[in-house]
């Protein structure tokens, strides 16, 4: 059995999504529950200069389906909107990642891997050496799991009850 860039990454971004969005109805709850503000969490952060809690969120949908996007057009900005200010605009562009990765066919994706790609952001003009399949394994993999671990820090700083299982969401074991 082959191993192809559709593996390595469609199912790594729905499984993070789908207990991204998950972390979010808790945090939602949670914040209900404590009648502590919204903005607490969805402003928060781990260091002074570090972006905040929404932007790590838009970021895992950035990193997720606007990569594979980005990689069908044959380059990808950086998202520079603002990131939403609120649990259920947050909720609402992870569930539009899951919705568009679904949909994916392996063979849109495994096409990809021998496009040329270039990073583009300012005067900043990259291409990457090895392509599409090297952009997404080795350029949006790991933002998107380092915008998703800094999200699940932020809720664990605050004092969410959550844990490792909630971040790997469910695992793909047989049943």
């Amino acid at each position: 059995m082959s191993f192809s860039l559709y593996d390595a990454t469609v199912p790594v971004f729905l499984q993070i999504l789908e207990a991204t969005s998950r972390l979010l109805d808790k945090a939602a709850d949670w914040t209900k529950e404590r009648q502590i503000s919204d903005r607490e969490i969805i402003e928060a952060r781990l260091a002074p200069d570090m972006l905040p809690f929404s932007y790590q969120v838009k970021s895992v949908a950035a990193h997720s389906i606007g990569a594979i996007e980005g990689a069908q057009q044959g380059h990808y900005s950086p998202d520079t909107t603002e990131p939403p200010q609120s649990f259920p605009a947050l909720k609402d562009r992870i569930v539009h990642a899951i919705d568009a990765l679904s949909i994916l066919t392996p063979d849109e994706v495994n096409d990809l891997a021998g496009r040329e790609m270039l990073f583009l952001f300012k005067e900043r003009r990259l291409e990457f050496d090895g392509g599409v399949a090297a952009f997404l394994t080795r350029f949006s993999i790991p933002n998107f799991m380092f915008h998703a671990t800094t999200a699940y820090d932020l809720l664990r700083m605050h004092g969410l009850d959550i844990g490792k299982r909630d971040y790997l969401g469910v695992w793909p074991i047989k049943r």
